[in-house]
C-alpha cells in the first residue's frame, strides 16, 4: 500500500513518478537519438568517397574510432527502449528508470568523444592536421562545458535561491505571525515586554555583582 501513497510535491506515487521520469527521460533520448543517427550516417558514407583512399594512418585511425564510439552511444541510447520492452509489466519500472538514467549519461559522454573525433577528423583532412587537433579539442570543450558544467553551475545557482530564500524566512515574525521583517529593520523591531524584562533583570544582577 505504501507504493500507491502520494509521496512528492507533485502529490504523485511512486510508481506515477517513475511513469513521469521515463517519459521525461525518453523525451531527452529522442534528441539526442537524432545527432547520433545524423553522425553515424555521416561516418557510414565517408568510407565510400573518392577521397576516402587518401587518408593517412592517423586518418584513418581516427576515423574508425570515432566510427565505433558513433555505434556504442547509438547502443547506449537505445538501450532504454530495449529494457523496457524485455520488463514490460514485471514491476520494474522505477529500476527501470534508474538503470536507463545511467544509459543515457554514458552515452553523452561517449557521444561528446564521437562528436571531438568527426571534428578532428573532417578540419585534419580539409585544412591540416594542427587546425583539426584544435577544432576537435575545441568541440570537445564546448560539449564538455555545456553538458557537464552548466549543469552544476544552474544547480548551484538553485542552491543559492533556496539558502537565500530560508535567511529571508528566518526574518519573519517572532511571534509565528508570519509577517517577514525585511533585513534592515531587523535589529529595529521591538522584542517582547517579557523578553525585554528577562534581560534588564540579568543586566541588573550583572553590575550588582
Amino acid at each position: 500500500m505504501a507504493e500507491h501513497r502520494p509521496c512528492t510535491a507533485r502529490n504523485e506515487t511512486p510508481l506515477q513518478r517513475a511513469d513521469r521520469n521515463f517519459v521525461e527521460l525518453l523525451q531527452e533520448l529522442r534528441v539526442t537519438q537524432t545527432g547520433v543517427q545524423i553522425l553515424f550516417a555521416f561516418l557510414l558514407s565517408l568510407a565510400f568517397t573518392s577521397r576516402f583512399g587518401d587518408l593517412d594512418t592517423v586518418q584513418r585511425v581516427t576515423y574508425v574510432i570515432t566510427l565505433l564510439l558513433a555505434v556504442l552511444a547509438a547502443a547506449l541510447f537505445t538501450a532504454p527502449a530495449a529494457l523496457h520492452r524485455s520488463l514490460f509489466r514485471q514491476g520494474a519500472k522505477p529500476r527501470i528508470v534508474q538503470v536507463s538514467s545511467r544509459l543515457a549519461t554514458t552515452g553523452l559522454s561517449v557521444l561528446v568523444f564521437a562528436f571531438s573525433g568527426s571534428v578532428l577528423l573532417v578540419v585534419d583532412v580539409t585544412t591540416g592536421r594542427t587546425g583539426g587537433i584544435a577544432a576537435g579539442v575545441a568541440t570537445f570543450l564546448v560539449c564538455v562545458g555545456l553538458w557537464g558544467v552548466l549543469p552544476r553551475l544552474v544547480r548551484r545557482a538553485g542552491l543559492h535561491g533556496e539558502r537565500k530564500g530560508a535567511e529571508e524566512a528566518a526574518g519573519e515574525d517572532p511571534q509565528g505571525a508570519g509577517i517577514r521583517v525585511p533585513a534592515p529593520l531587523r535589529r529595529t523591531v521591538r522584542q517582547p515586554s517579557g523578553v525585554r524584562g528577562a534581560a534588564a533583570h540579568r543586566e541588573a544582577s550583572t553590575r550588582h555583582r
